[in-house]
């Protein structure tokens, strides 16, 4: 596996683990009246930094966000973000 490819696939494990766990403390945090959330746009930057299959997985597990369609859709738009990221890279390093 090349150098690039490794610090990607470390990247997304990170920021993904990152990401699930603000799914889990927002989650968490919302159960309790007056506690402070961590902002839709946060859970957002970080699905769109590469930490969507983190996001994915808080969404599904914690059954966090799951009702909400606006959300969903900014969700998907995040994944978009990402995979565009990558595609470019790739074109830009030549392997695509």
């Amino acid at each position: 596996m090349k150098p690039i490819d490794q610090l990607l696939l470390a990247w997304v494990g990170l920021i993904s683990g990152w990401t699930f766990l603000l799914f889990g403390f927002d989650k968490w945090r919302a159960g309790r009246s007056g506690a402070r959330r961590i902002p839709e746009s946060s859970l957002l930057w970080a699905s769109a930094a590469g930490g969507w299959p983190g996001g994915l997985l808080g969404i599904i597990l914690f059954r966090h966000k799951s009702a909400k369609p606006s959300f969903l859709s900014k969700f998907t738009l995040a994944f978009f973000v990402w995979a565009a990221l990558v595609a470019g890279a790739l074109r830009l390093t030549g392997v695509f």
